[in-house]
C-alpha cells in the first residue's frame, strides 16, 4: 500500500510538471509568434515627400516623384547618361545644434546619418512618445545602409574636419550614433543586403523585439547617394531606365530608375503596445528571411528561393496563401527580375484562391530607392490598409507579356480600387536584394480601438511648445497651427493632451492659454511670431507647490500620522500652536473629517498644517527644494519653510486670515472672464472688484452676487466668454463648481 502511494504521488508529481512544461512551451511559442505593432512611421522620399501622409497623398493621386538630377551636388550632369532620378530635395539640411553635434562634426557626416537621426526622432514623436523618456531603455536601432560615397568627395580632409571623418562615414557608427544620440541601449546594427536591406532590418528587428532583447525598436532603412557613380555603373550594364522611372511588370519595363529616401519605423510588442496606449498603425503578423544560394548569377534572382522565403513568412505568421489580399511586389521594373517576381508569387498564392491577389510596387512612384525601398512599401501597405484603398501601379498600360497573367490569381493594380472587404485587411511586402538576400514580410490590419473622445474644456488649458532654439519655438508654432488649420475636428483639449505628455520639452519653451480653437489659433500665431517665448533654467532645479483652500479632504493626513512619526510630531505640533490662538480644535477636525473642515477657518488652517509638515517629511528623506510657491493660504506655508517667516508668526497670520475670511457674509461670488484687465474694469461698478489677473486675457472678479451677475450680462453682451464661480464664506471642496455661461 505504501509503494502504491508513492507511485500515485509520483505520477501526480509528473503530470503537473508535464502540464506546467506544456504552458511554458504554449507561453514561448506565442511569444515567438506574437504581432508587433508598428507604432510610429517617418520617411523622406523623392517629389517633396516629408511625411508618411504625403507619401500616400502622392500615392492617392497617381503622382510620381521622378525629377531631374540636384544641381547643388557638384555634378556633372552634362557627362552622365540619364538626366532624370528620385532624390531627396533639401538632403544636405540639418540642424546639428538639436541633437548636441557641433557644425563641424555635421559636416563630417554622411547625409544618411543625419537623416536617421531626424526620422528616428519624428517616429518617436508621431507614436506619441517623448524620445527624451526612451534614454536608457533597451530601445534598438536596425537600419540597412548601402552608400558610403560621401566621404569620395574630398580630395584631402580639411584641417578642421580631422578626426571626424572616420566617425561622420562608418556604416557602424550610422546605428550607433542614433543610439548614442538618444540613449537607447538595446542592439545597434547597420544591415547592408543591398535592396532589401531595410525589410532586412524590420525582421531583425521583429525577432529581437519577440526574443524580449529589445522594448522598442526602430528599424528602416536610407539611401542618400552623394556622388553618381551607380547611374554610370548601372548604364554600363544597360540596366538604367532611360526615364528615370521603374515600369513595374510593364511590357514596357526597360530597367530601374535609381532613387533615394530614408524611412523608420517604431514598433513595440502588440501587448506591450496596446498597455501603453501607444497608437498601432498596423501589426507585423510575420516575415522571413534568406538567401538565393548557388543560382544562375551572383546578382540574378532565384525564383525557388524566393518562394520559399515567402512559405516561410507565411509560416511565421500562422496564415495560409488565400488570408493575403495584395502584396506589395518588389517590382524594379526589369525585363528579367519582374518576371521571375511574378512567377515566385504565383507558385505560392496562386493554389485554392477564390479572389484575385492585387499586385503593385511603389517604385513606379518615387523610383527604387534601395536601402530605403522596402520600408517605404511597408509605410504604403500600412496607410492604404487604413484608408481601405488600393493605389495603382503607374506606367503599366500593358502588363509584361513575360507573366501569365491569365492562368492565376495575380492582378496588377493598373487603376486604384477599394480594399476588398474582408474580416481583417491583410498584405505581404517583399524584397530582394541584388546580394541575393531576400526578405518577405506580411502585415496585418491593426485591431480595431475605440477612440476615447476628449471633450473641449470648459476652462482654458495651456497648450505647451517648445524647441531647441527661439527660431525653432517660432516654427513649431506656425507648424502646430497649420495642423489646427487642416484638422477641423481636432479640438483643443486633445492638442493641449499630445502637446504636454507626446512631445519632448525644449529649452526655447511658449505656452498658449486657450478654451476653443480660435483662441488656440490666434495664441500660436502669436508664438509664431515671437511675441511671447522663455527659456527654462538648465540647472533642472526641483520646485514645491503649496496649494490654496479647495484642495482639503476629508480626514487628509490621518494615515501619515499613523505611519510616519515625523509628519505626526510636525501635525501635533502646528495644530497646538493653531488651537491655542483660535481657542478651537483643529486636530480633530482634520484628522476626523466632517463638514467643519470645509469651513474656511478649519480649512485654511488644517492645509498650513498639512503642508508644513508634508514638508518636514519629506526633508527627512532628504528632498529638498530649490524653489517654493504657493497659492492662497499655501503663499504663507511656502514662506514659513523658505524661513521668510517662524512658525509662530505664520501661525498668526494663518488664524487671523482665516478668520477674517470666516466672517465675510455670504452670497458674494466670483466671475472668470476672458478679457483684458482694462476691458473688464471699464465695466465694473462699484459693489465688484478685480479680484485676480490671471493672463493677458483672463480675469476674475469678484463681489456681491447681483453685481456679478449684471458685469456676467455685459460680458455676454461682447462676446466675452465667461465661466461663474460660485462661492461663499463655507467653501465646498472642491472650490470651484464651474458652470459654463455664454
Amino acid at each position: 500500500m505504501a509503494n502504491e502511494d508513492k507511485l500515485r504521488d509520483y505520477l501526480r508529481r509528473a503530470l503537473s510538471e508535464a502540464q506546467s512544461a506544456q504552458r511554458r512551451l504554449a507561453e514561448i511559442e506565442q511569444a515567438r509568434r506574437e504581432p508587433i505593432a508598428i507604432v510610429g512611421m517617418a520617411c523622406r522620399y523623392p517629389g517633396g515627400v516629408g511625411t508618411p501622409e504625403q507619401l500616400w497623398e502622392m500615392l492617392a493621386a497617381g503622382r510620381d516623384g521622378i525629377s531631374g538630377f540636384p544641381a547643388d551636388r557638384g555634378w556633372d550632369l552634362a557627362g552622365l547618361p540619364v538626366g532624370l532620378g528620385g532624390f531627396v530635395a533639401d538632403a544636405g539640411d540639418f540642424d546639428p545644434g538639436f541633437f548636441g553635434i557641433s557644425p563641424r562634426e555635421a559636416l563630417a557626416m554622411d547625409p544618411q546619418q543625419r537623416l536617421l537621426l531626424e526620422t528616428s526622432w519624428e517616429a518617436f514623436e508621431r507614436a506619441g512618445i517623448d524620445p527624451l523618456t526612451a534614454r536608457g531603455s533597451r530601445t534598438g536601432v536596425f537600419a540597412g545602409v548601402m552608400y558610403h560615397d560621401y566621404a569620395t568627395l574630398m580630395d584631402s580632409v580639411p584641417e578642421e574636419l580631422e578626426g571626424f571623418i572616420g566617425n561622420g562615414n562608418a556604416a557602424s557608427i550610422a546605428t550607433g550614433r542614433v543610439a548614442y544620440t538618444f540613449g537607447f541601449e538595446g542592439p545597434a546594427v547597420t544591415v547592408d543586403t543591398a535592396c532589401s536591406s531595410s525589410l532586412v532590418t524590420l525582421h531583425l528587428a521583429v525577432q529581437s523585439l519577440r526574443s524580449g532583447e529589445t522594448t522598442l525598436a526602430l528599424a528602416g532603412g536610407v539611401t542618400i547617394m552623394s556622388t553618381p557613380g551607380t547611374y554610370v555603373e548601372f548604364d554600363r550594364l544597360g540596366g538604367l531606365a532611360g526615364d528615370g522611372r521603374c515600369k513595374a511588370f510593364s511590357a514596357d519595363a526597360d530597367g530601374t530608375g535609381w532613387s533615394e529616401g530614408v524611412g523608420m519605423l517604431l514598433l513595440e510588442r502588440l501587448s506591450d503596445a496596446q498597455r501603453n496606449d501607444h497608437p498601432v498603425l498596423a501589426v507585423i503578423r510575420g516575415s522571413a528571411v534568406n538567401q538565393d544560394g548557388a543560382s544562375n548569377g551572383l546578382t540574378a534572382p532565384n525564383g525557388q528561393a524566393q518562394r520559399r522565403v515567402i512559405v516561410e513568412a507565411l509560416t511565421n505568421a500562422a496564415l495560409s496563401p488565400g488570408d493575403i489580399d495584395a502584396v506589395e511586389a518588389h517590382g524594379t521594373g526589369t525585363s528579367l527580375g519582374d518576371p521571375v517576381e511574378a512567377q515566385a508569387l504565383h507558385g505560392v498564392y496562386g493554389a485554392d484562391r477564390e479572389r484575385p491577389l492585387w499586385l503593385g510596387s511603389v517604385k513606379s512612384n518615387i523610383g527604387h530607392t534601395q536601402a530605403a525601398a522596402g520600408v517605404a512599401g511597408v509605410i504604403k501597405v500600412v496607410e492604404a490598409i487604413r484608408h481601405g484603398v488600393l493605389p495603382r501601379t503607374l506606367h503599366v498600360d500593358t502588363p509584361t507579356p513575360h507573366v501569365d497573367w491569365a492562368g492565376g490569381p495575380l492582378e496588377l493594380l493598373a487603376a486604384s480600387r477599394p480594399w476588398p472587404e474582408t474580416d481583417v485587411r491583410c498584405a505581404a511586402v517583399s524584397a530582394f536584394g541584388v546580394s541575393g538576400t531576400n526578405a518577405h514580410v506580411i502585415i496585418e490590419q491593426a485591431p480595431v480601438v475605440e477612440p476615447t473622445a476628449v471633450p473641449d474644456p470648459v476652462l482654458p488649458v495651456p497648450v505647451l511648445v517648445s524647441g531647441r532654439s527661439a527660431e525653432a519655438l517660432r516654427g513649431q508654432a506656425a507648424r502646430l497651427r497649420a495642423y489646427v488649420l487642416a484638422e477641423p475636428g481636432v479640438g483643443v483639449a486633445g492638442v493641449a493632451r499630445a502637446a504636454a505628455l507626446s512631445r519632448a520639452a525644449l529649452e526655447y519653451r511658449g505656452a498658449v492659454v486657450a478654451a476653443d480653437r480660435d483662441e488656440l489659433l490666434a495664441g500660436l500665431a502669436e508664438l509664431a511670431d515671437g511675441t511671447v517665448s522663455g527659456v527654462s533654467g538648465h540647472g533642472g532645479g526641483t520646485g514645491f507647490l503649496f496649494s490654496g483652500q479647495g484642495s482639503q479632504w476629508s480626514g487628509m493626513g490621518r494615515e501619515l500620522v499613523e505611519r510616519y512619526p515625523v509628519f505626526g510630531e510636525s501635525f501635533a505640533d502646528v495644530c497646538g500652536r493653531l488651537e491655542s490662538v483660535l481657542g478651537r480644535p483643529v486636530r480633530e477636525v482634520v484628522l476626523d473629517g466632517g463638514v467643519e473642515l470645509d469651513e474656511t477657518l478649519f480649512a485654511q488652517c488644517g492645509l498650513f498644517a498639512v503642508e508644513v509638515s508634508l514638508f518636514r517629511l519629506l526633508e527627512s528623506f532628504g528632498v529638498a527644494p530649490d524653489f517654493v510657491v504657493g497659492h492662497s493660504v499655501g503663499e504663507v506655508a511656502a514662506a514659513h519653510v523658505a524661513g521668510v517667516l517662524s512658525l509662530d508668526d505664520a501661525v498668526t497670520l494663518v488664524c487671523a486670515r482665516a478668520g477674517l475670511m470666516q466672517g465675510l457674509p455670504s452670497g458674494g461670488a466670483m466671475l472668470a472672464v476672458n478679457a483684458t484687465e482694462a476691458e473688464v474694469a471699464g465695466v465694473l461698478s462699484g459693489a465688484v472688484g478685480i479680484a485676480a489677473v490671471n493672463g493677458s486675457r483672463s480675469v476674475v472678479v469678484s463681489g456681491a452676487e447681483s453685481a456679478v451677475a449684471a458685469v456676467a450680462d455685459a460680458a455676454r453682451e461682447r462676446g466675452w466668454r465667461h465661466t461663474r464661480l460660485r462661492v461663499s464664506h463655507a467653501f465646498h471642496s472642491p472650490l470651484m463648481d464651474p458652470v459654463l455661461e455664454r
